[in-house]
C-alpha cells in the first residue's frame, strides 16, 4: 500500500488559486526553457521514500481542510542557493479533488497512511461546486 504526504498549502485560499499558481509556474518554466515540471522543495527528505514512490500522493491542506491531492512522481535531492541539501517533491500537475477532511495546522509535512487518506470525490460521487464546509456537514450526516 502506498504511503502519502500531507502538507499545508500556504498562500492559496482555494483549489482554484492553487491551480492558477501551478499553471503560472509551469508557463514561466516553459518560457525560460527550463524543464516543465512541478517541484515542491522541502527541508526534510522523507525516510520512507520507497513506500511513497509506490503510488503515493501529496495531499494539500487548504484553509484547514484536506481538499486536493497530487500524485508524487519523484523525490529528488537538491541543493538550495545557500548550499543546504533539500528534497524536491516532483508532482503530477493535475489536481484530484478529495472528500474534504479537516486538519490542524503543523509545520513541514506529515506522513498519511492509505487507510487515513480521504477518498477521491469522483469515487464517492460528484459534489459539484459545493463549499467544503457543506460537503463535510453532509458527510457527518451520512448523506455523502
Amino acid at each position: 500500500m502506498p504511503l502519502h504526504l500531507q502538507k499545508l498549502c500556504v498562500g492559496a485560499d482555494s483549489i482554484e488559486e492553487l491551480e492558477s499558481w501551478i499553471t503560472h509556474r509551469l508557463e514561466d518554466k516553459a518560457r525560460q526553457g527550463l524543464p516543465v515540471e512541478q517541484l515542491h522543495v522541502t527541508r526534510m527528505t522523507p525516510k520512507r521514500d520507497a513506500e511513497i514512490l509506490a503510488g503515493g500522493s501529496l495531499y494539500w491542506i487548504i484553509k484547514g481542510v484536506i481538499q486536493v491531492r497530487q500524485s508524487i512522481r519523484e523525490l529528488r535531492p537538491v541543493t538550495d542557493s545557500d548550499g543546504i541539501g533539500r528534497c524536491a517533491i516532483v508532482l503530477e500537475p493535475a489536481l484530484v479533488r478529495v472528500v474534504p477532511q479537516p486538519r490542524r495546522p503543523f509545520q513541514g509535512w506529515r506522513y498519511l497512511s492509505a487507510e487515513d487518506a480521504p477518498k477521491d470525490l469522483a469515487s464517492v460521487g460528484d459534489t459539484g461546486d459545493l463549499p467544503p464546509a457543506l460537503v463535510r456537514e453532509l458527510q457527518d450526516l451520512g448523506l455523502l
